[in-house]
């Protein structure tokens, strides 16, 4: 038996999330694997219910799992609390810190009933597929932050801090999975020409790629990499960077997949990983059964893959979206010719009912 904390979190989360325990209950059920789901409160809805983000209960829930499926936090209605209750800072970022979620894995792959769906042109973003691993615990995400006033103006300050050892483990990573992929490469990210934290992060990862003499190792300015990413996003296979950097670098590399709404994540590092899409809560369309949950049941596909070692059931959920993906089924965000268009709910059963073996 396998426990999960289930973390619906704000905005969308309360739609997407739902759509992932279902297509996790048939898998169970299929597999023989018993799931228990155990939900918790974090973000703003927590703050509505308890006055804290993150409170103590859902932290020790969090600990004691097998694994957290995350749905989303934050939005405009708590923007304007202090520092340490805002959603984002004092219950996402405070859980990998808390976990030891050092690696944020987020998976660009383009579905070849997708291409039309994405805003750059056939030839350029066909056949994408690139892992992005990005460092998560350290940076200016977590360095000291300060506000004082000097000479009549406000100085804000942002410290951008990382040790060799945060730089080795997450290089070492990179290198690892890159030996898995098709195209053995990696593609390190920094801005090594402007910032000290970056010529660190570079000769660290010079150092392990001698040691990993069958992976090609390349190392990119993150600007440049912004415009390759679109130029020519196939280039890529593996990118390892930063924490600011893969946050920008991973929204914009959305787009090569057609929708933001179909980049799934996976957390890892510390005993708990943690499985969230990895768009934002949209409280622009929470509640009106268009949001798009394959972001959410892809990332419940890589925790049956990382977490329960479950790697036909994973392959099982991931044919299932490309097969409804196939059958000309979308939510908003996916449209292209042949369209058929389909609410959060209706796409979660539509996935659900491939699983089975089911015809729509």
């Amino acid at each position: 038996m396998y426990k999960i904390a289930v973390l619906p979190g704000d905005g969308i989360g309360a739609e997407i999330v739902p759509e992932a325990v279902k297509v996790l209950k048939l898998v169970g059920k299929k597999y023989g694997v018993s799931f228990q789901f155990q939900e918790g409160l974090v973000g703003g809805a927590a703050i509505d219910a308890v006055g804290v983000p993150l409170p103590d209960e859902t932290l020790e829930l969090c600990i004691n799992s097998d694994a957290i499926l995350l749905g989303a936090v934050g939005g405009p209605k708590w923007d304007n609390l202090p520092v340490h209750l805002r959603p984002e800072a004092a219950s996402l970022l405070r859980l990998r810190k808390e976990l030891d979620l050092y690696a944020n894995l987020r998976f660009v792959k383009l579905y070849p009933s997708l291409v039309d769906s994405s805003p750059l042109k056939r030839e350029i973003v066909e056949g994408t597929e690139i892992l992005v691993i990005r460092e998560a615990t350290g940076g200016l995400y977590f360095g000291e932050k300060k506000r004082e006033r000097k000479n009549g103006q406000e100085i804000a300050v942002d410290t951008l801090v990382y040790t060799t050892g945060e730089i080795e483990r997450i290089g070492r990573l990179a290198f690892e999975m890159a030996r898995k992929r098709p195209v053995k490469k990696v593609t390190s990210v920094d801005k090594h020409n402007v910032l000290e934290s970056s010529r660190l992060w570079r000769d660290v990862m010079t150092r392990l790629g001698e040691e990993y003499p069958d992976v090609e190792l390349e190392h990119m300015y993150v600007d440049n990499c912004a415009m390759q990413l679109i130029r020519d996003p196939r280039q890529f296979s593996v990118i390892v960077t930063e924490n600011m950097f893969g946050d920008i670098l991973t929204d914009e590399a959305s787009m090569l997949t057609g929708s933001i709404g179909m980049l799934s994540s996976a957390s890892i590092g510390g005993k708990v990983a943690m499985y969230e899409p990895a768009h934002g809560s949209a409280p622009d369309i929470a509640g009106k059964n268009i949001a798009n949950p394959l972001a959410t049941i892809l990332s419940a596909a890589q925790m049956l893959r990382y977490s329960f070692n479950m790697e036909e059931a994973a392959q099982d959920v991931e044919r299932a979206v490309v097969s409804v993906l196939d059958e000309g089924y979308g939510t908003a965000d996916l449209k292209r010719e042949g369209f058929k268009l389909v609410g959060t709910r209706e796409m979660g059963d539509l996935v659900t009912n491939k699983v089975k073996g089911e015809e729509p």
